[in-house]
């Protein structure tokens, strides 16, 4: 990767430019850790120590100065990191939000991010996609179903752990958890634990393989024109570990097929609060399935050294 330039300025300090000009009294410069033009009097800046470092850093020298960025740099990494949940050691969740899999690869824990399908539903009508699909004939039933007869990702363990994490909107608030089950905190691993706060945001439901189909459930018209959905959900448990954090866990083994995780409540008006909307999160269970693509694996370096937020009470 090609180094940015230093502006080195006369009190010590520099600053770090993809690209900068001389303009009159002024230097005009792109900020390579903002990503935007700046400016500040040429007069700061120490123009001899700028040039001597552009001349070693052409020579390929090692420059004291970027090897204490470099440094630098790397423990801020290494703190924003520090700040996301552990679930397995040496191993945490690599992004602030999204949805992720935990899963155990060859006796090697490894997260995998599980992307949203059916990218064709528009977010906007995501409450409103079977109103157009539903056939106004009172018994018959409308199908709600994903392309392809595998999902992308499988997990080789039977009780994968499912870290969510997405932007709730003013009408869908997470609902807290109760006190008692908080948890301990989330530098520590979480195991799947014991039902017992009825919150049920979020779903995994089985789904039914027909072709190169896959079907999620069903949507029905009755006779009294009330609407009803179907899905096969299975039992799970919900965790708070913090920092937005849900972890949703199967509450037994789940047999080899295919899965996914669907968010409840759409609060449409026609098909109620119980409805579920297309954002989707497609899942397998099969022990036998080659490796994920590009999955985290445990941080050897993290795991030979103490987790300085675990001594705390």
């Amino acid at each position: 990767q090609q180094l940015a330039h230093r502006l080195i300025l006369k009190d010590g300090s520099y600053q770090l430019a993809t690209k900068y000009e001389v303009k009159g009294d002024r230097v005009r410069y792109m900020s390579a850790e903002r990503d935007d033009w700046e400016e500040l009097p040429s007069s700061l800046v120490d123009w001899p120590a700028t040039n001597k470092y552009e001349k070693e850093r052409e020579a390929g020298s090692s420059v004291p100065e970027a090897v204490q960025l470099d440094k630098e740099l790397e423990q801020e990494s290494e703190r924003e990191q520090a700040q996301l949940p552990q679930v397995a050691p040496g191993l945490r969740l690599p992004e602030p939000s999204g949805v992720f899999l935990l899963d155990s690869f060859q006796g090697e824990p490894q997260i995998v991010e599980l992307q949203q399908t059916a990218g064709d539903v528009n977010r906007n009508t995501k409450a409103n996609i079977f109103r157009g699909a539903l056939n106004p004939v009172a018994g018959l039933k409308q199908t709600i179903e994903l392309e392809g007869a595998h999902a992308a990702v499988q997990s080789h363990v039977d009780v994968p752990s499912l870290y969510i994490n997405i932007d709730a909107t003013p009408d869908q608030p997470i609902p807290a958890k109760d006190a008692n089950q908080t948890a301990k905190g989330p530098q520590q691993p979480q195991q799947p634990e014991q039902a017992t706060v009825p919150f049920d945001r979020f779903r995994i439901l089985r789904t039914e393989v027909k072709g190169n189909k896959r079907i999620l459930g069903d949507v029905k018209r009755q006779v009294t024109g009330k609407i009803k959905q179907e899905q096969h959900a299975v039992k799970t448990t919900v965790t708070r570990i913090g920092g937005g954090w849900l972890k949703l866990t199967p509450t037994e083994s789940l047999p080899p097929g295919e899965y996914a995780i669907v968010e409840m409540g759409s609060q449409d008006p026609i098909l109620g609060k119980e409805s579920m909307n297309l954002y989707i999160w497609d899942f397998g269970i099969n022990a036998k399935a080659p490796a994920n693509a590009n999955p985290w694996k445990p941080d050897v370096k993290a795991q030979t050294q103490p987790d300085k937020s675990d001594k705390k009470d």
